[in-house]
């Protein structure tokens, strides 16, 4: 039985996390799984893993100290700031030498770096004879810096994995001179559920980071407007963030209490209970990679609108046919599709079902056997 390797930062809040968990818990059933993890923030990974997945924690004792450098900087205080870049230091040189560690020593087939600096280190140390896959979740968004980053880190991999068949081609070309392959594997989902939600609540859902590539403020302007013509509709958020007390903030000062719930972090198993209760997903990231949540609420049959700026919305959604894109940001367009939605439940019905039916190939059982072809069909092992 083959051994693979999975490198990730942590196992808390994070869509690479989600990723990550739900590959381990695919590959597991055919393959023996250890995800080496940099950093312990929590007792348990945050996303459910299976039994057969082993777990090495790095650094248990050892975390990130963004929030205390930034009260430090903050206070000012020369000494407070030292003692601060000091640990941030240390925390840095034990990540690398840990993980570096990892790499060398590591007696697994396969190793998947989840990171660009872990590609890095990956190309550098690791083994002959081992596979060595990077798995690219970012979206450049026109930063070509990040792009020359990520395909610099990848040149002496095996493979590129892309979560978009856009990004594939981009990096495709990045890497033309090189001996790494690009290779198109979306993320996954567990499987779809049972029944399709009943589209019958005046409820809107969104679901995501609580960070401002999300544009979590712009969905509460929306919603702001579209709730002075519809005020018995709802809008639940589920996830947390930096921008939390800012959205609560922008709640409180436009008397919305009540008819927007802030949910914070929830497990599977509560969203999929708020999805089945809401009648349209919306999404207002100013860029998204691919879009995870998206699939998720159209496995539910749930109509999902979002702004084309999410890069993964357009990776997923055929606009007018099992969801709806909506360009340039443009607020008035959003407005006036969600109210054709609410008015218009046959058309709820229509999108959630083609919607349903588009997301079947993203189920991890099949977005598994592409994982798996990589990894059985590479010709390193011949």
């Amino acid at each position: 039985m083959k051994k693979i390797s999975i490198l990730a930062l942590h196992l808390g809040y994070g869509g690479i996390e989600k990723c990550v968990v739900n590959l381990a818990n695919t590959l597991c059933e055919k393959y023996e799984v250890e995800i080496a993890v940099c950093y312990k923030l929590y007792d348990n990974s945050v996303f459910e893993l299976k039994d057969k997945v082993k777990v090495k924690y790095l650094n248990k004792n050892l975390k990130p100290n963004h929030e205390s450098l930034r009260n430090a900087l903050k206070s000012k205080n020369i000494i407070k700031i030292i003692r601060e870049l000091i640990f941030s230091t240390k925390v840095l040189y034990y990540r690398k030498k840990t993980m570096v560690d990892y790499i060398r020593n590591t007696d697994c087939d396969v190793i998947i770096s989840t990171r660009d600096i872990f590609n890095y280190w990956v190309s550098g140390y690791c083994q002959d004879g081992i596979l060595k896959i990077g798995w690219e979740h970012n979206h450049f968004h026109e930063n070509m810096k990040y792009a020359e980053k990520v395909s610099n880190s990848a040149k002496n991999l095996d493979y590129l994995v892309l979560v978009s068949s856009e990004l594939q081609k981009f990096y495709a070309e990045k890497l033309r001179n090189s001996n790494c392959m690009c290779i198109y594997i979306p993320n996954s989902i567990d499987k779809l559920p049972k029944k399709s939600a009943t589209l019958t609540n005046k409820r809107l859902v969104s679901v995501g980071r609580l960070s401002p590539e999300k544009g979590y403020l712009d969905l509460l302007k929306i919603f702001n407007r579209l709730s002075k013509k519809n005020p018995d509709w709802v809008l639940d958020i589920i996830g947390d963030g930096v921008q939390k007390d800012k959205l609560k903030k922008y709640i409180e000062d436009n008397n919305l209490n009540g008819k927007v719930i802030l949910h914070g972090f929830q497990g599977k198993d509560y969203i999929d209970k708020i999805l089945d209760d809401s009648a349209i997903y919306l999404m207002t990231s100013y860029t998204e990679s691919f879009g995870i949540v998206l699939i998720e609420a159209m496995s539910h049959g749930v109509p999902c609108i979002a702004f084309d700026s999410a890069e993964g919305a357009r990776e997923i959604i055929n606009s007018g046919d099992n969801g709806y894109l909506i360009k340039n940001r443009n607020f008035d367009a959003m407005i006036m599709k969600i109210e054709d939605l609410i008015n218009n439940k046959s058309e709820r019905i229509r999108i959630g079902k083609q919607a349903r039916n588009s997301v079947k190939k993203y189920t991890s059982d099949i977005v598994g056997e592409e994982w798996i072809t990589l990894i059985e069909e590479s010709d390193i092992y011949d």
